[in-house]
C-alpha cells in the first residue's frame, strides 16, 4: 500500500517512540507468543489473541496484571511500534475488520518493534553532547531507520533487521565510549557478565560497561550508575532502591519496569517511576 508520510525530524519528541495503546490494535496481545512461566500464567501462540483481549483491543485485566500472573505484560514496551503498524503501515485497518491483513500485520509488528527500539537509542545518542563527533553518522542512521518504518508492509517483512542492528550497535558502542570517557578513573567492564543475585549495594559503577549484563535479582541498592552503559542489561527483580541512574546510557522504561525500586531511586528525565515501586 502506498505511503505518503514524511519522516519527522530526528530532533522530534520521544513521545513518538512511546506506546499509545489507544491507537493500537492490541498487537502485542496477539502477534507475540508467550509460555506459561513466572511471567505469564498461560501459554499463547503467535497470532493467537490473548483471552484477556477485549473487543476494543484493550486488556480486560490491565489493572491487575501482576496479581493475576502476567507480570511479563507489565514490562513489555513496543517503543511506539504498535500504533505505527496500526495507523501508518495499515492505514487504520484493524485485523478483525479486515482479516486478510492479520497475518502480515502480526509478521510486521516484531520487525517494527525492533526498528523503533533502535530509533529510541539513536535519539538518545543524538542528545548526548560527548557523542557530538559522530552526530552526523547517528543522524544518518536515524533517518535511514525512520524511512524503513514508513515503508510498505511487504518491505518491512523483508527487512534484514540483524544487519541493521549490527550497524547501529557499532555507532551506539562508539557513543558509549565517548560518554564514559568523561568519567574519571578506571571504569568497570561487566559487559555480558553473569551478575545474577550479585551483591552490589552502594557500588561505584559510574561509567561502567554493563551492556547485556545479567543483573537478575541483583542488589543494587544505593549504587551509583551514572554514565553507565545499560543497553540490554537484564534488570528483572534487580533492587535499585536509592540507586542513582541519572545520566545512565541507553536505559529503557522496560528495564525499569522489570526492576524493584523506591521513591529514592534517581531516574533519567526521559523515564518514569513504575507504579508498582
Amino acid at each position: 500500500m502506498s505511503q505518503k508520510h514524511e519522516a519527522p525530524s530526528p530532533d522530534r519528541d520521544r513521545l513518538n517512540l512511546q506506546a499509545d495503546c489507544a491507537n493500537c490494535f492490541g498487537l502485542c496481545c496477539v502477534a507475540l507468543p508467550f509460555a506459561a512461566s513466572a511471567d505469564f500464567a498461560v501459554d499463547k501462540g503467535a497470532g493467537q489473541p490473548c483471552t484477556n483481549l477485549q473487543a476494543d483491543f484493550r486488556c480486560g485485566i490491565h489493572a491487575g496484571l501482576r496479581e493475576q500472573g502476567f507480570p511479563g505484560c507489565t514490562v513489555f514496551d513496543c517503543f511506539g511500534a504498535g500504533q505505527k503498524v496500526s495507523q501508518v503501515t495499515f492505514d487504520g485497518q484493524d485485523w478483525r475488520q479486515a482479516p486478510r491483513t492479520a497475518r502480515r500485520m502480526f509478521e510486521v509488528f516484531p520487525v517494527m518493534r525492533q526498528l523503533h527500539e533502535l530509533l529510541w537509542y539513536l535519539t538518545e545518542a543524538l542528545a548526548l553532547p560527548p557523542a557530538r563527533p559522530i552526530h552526523s553518522e547517528l543522524r544518518r542512521a536515524l533517518n535511514d531507520t525512520e524511512r524503513l518504518t514508513l515503508s510498505s508492509a511487504e518491505s518491512l517483512a523483508e527487512t534484514d533487521v540483524a544487519a541493521l542492528r549490527s550497524d547501529v550497535n557499532a555507532l551506539l558502542l562508539r557513543t558509549s565510549e565517548l560518554v564514559r570517557a568523561g568519567v574519571p578513573g578506571r571504569k568497570k567492564n561487566h559487559r555480558g557478565a553473569d551478575l545474577i543475585g550479585a551483591r552490589l549495594q552502594g557500588a561505584d559503577l559510574r561509567g561502567a560497561n554493563l551492556r547485556g549484563a545479567y543483573l537478575i535479582a541483583a542488589d543494587l541498592k544505593n549504587a551509583d550508575l551514572r554514565a553507565a552503559d545499560l543497553i540490554g542489561a537484564d534488570f528483572r527483580d534487580a533492587d535499585v532502591s536509592g540507586a542513582d541512574l541519572t545520566g545512565s546510557i541507553f536505559l529503557t522504561q522496560a528495564q525499569l519496569n522489570a526492576a524493584k525500586g523506591d521513591a529514592a531511586t534517581k531516574l533519567p528525565p526521559t523515564l518514569t517511576r513504575p507504579t508498582h515501586w
